[in-house]
């Protein structure tokens, strides 16, 4: 995989790209938010020598800093869609974990028939009947609530709330240090500001392409697991547990993870 910088008119986008080139199917990795691409070591390390696979830094994390919190999901999805032009990654598998599976959806409905496939990991639908007003409106004003922890004890929090395996709260452990406090709690008040503005846009976020569902058994981070079950019941796109995984089950369950997203990769051939 090689480090490459998209520059935007707001800032550089760090990604990363590689794989075995022509002919091979693009997976593309979409961590979520506060997470970098660090997020898919392990499907990175499983794939790359197998499909084309590209992994970024979103705008405003990891090496993609300083970034101004003025961007839109619609501008992410916009750069996105430049990004994959850039490296000829046509008819991409996208695979997006919370934030990264907003995104797809929100890339999904402005560039629709681009994406191969699309795999939520402990993502949530964007459609507004999901939703109710109290929970869009905690989107919007969760910075003071962050604020308010001490953030030795945020950090603590977030990390246990996140994961369950050793490897996976080490790695979230060194996403949240990698910031400081008040930049963190900007940064997650954006995006979840930007997820509720994404749902209230009333888009249909229907998914045209195949799709699956995986969410870890023990994924506590808000409605994680009520929102799958929903979704898989009322839109009948199929759903996968990780037991014993939480909110970040690539990190958590990787071997699970894997498996599922290669079974699902070869049904698209």
């Amino acid at each position: 995989m090689t480090e490459q910088v998209f520059s935007t008119h707001s800032g550089d986008i760090h990604y990363w790209a590689g794989g075995p080139g022509t002919g091979a199917p693009w997976l593309v990795f979409l961590p979520g938010l506060t997470a970098d691409h660090r997020l898919f070591d392990k499907q990175v390390e499983a794939f790359e020598s197998k499909f084309n696979c590209l992994v970024w830094d979103a705008p405003a994390h990891g090496a993609s800093r300083p970034f101004p919190l003025t961007f839109s999901m619609d501008d992410l999805a916009d750069w996105l869609h430049a990004i994959l032009e850039r490296e000829g990654a046509q008819r991409p598998v996208l695979i997006g974990q919370s934030m990264g599976g907003y995104l797809s959806q929100v890339y999904m409905e402005r560039y629709p028939g681009t994406a191969s496939g699309f795999v939520s990991i402990d993502s949530c639908s964007l459609k507004r009947k999901y939703y109710t007003g109290a929970e869009l409106y905690l989107l919007k004003h969760t910075e003071w609530m962050y604020l308010a922890f001490p953030w030795k004890l945020l950090v603590r929090v977030g990390v246990k709330g996140t994961a369950t395996s050793e490897y996976g709260r080490a790695l979230m452990k060194y996403f949240m240090e990698s910031y400081e406090k008040r930049e963190y709690c900007a940064l997650a008040d954006h995006g979840f500001r930007i997820v509720a503005e994404a749902v209230e846009a009333g888009r249909t976020y229907d998914i045209q392409c195949q799709a699956l569902l995986i969410c870890g058994e023990k994924d506590g981070a808000g409605s994680a697991k009520r929102y799958n079950r929903a979704w898989n019941r009322q839109d009948g796109l199929p759903l996968v547990w990780a037991p014993g995984a939480g909110h970040n089950s690539n990190t958590d369950a990787p071997g699970l993870v894997n498996g599922e997203i290669e079974k699902f990769v070869s049904s698209l051939c």
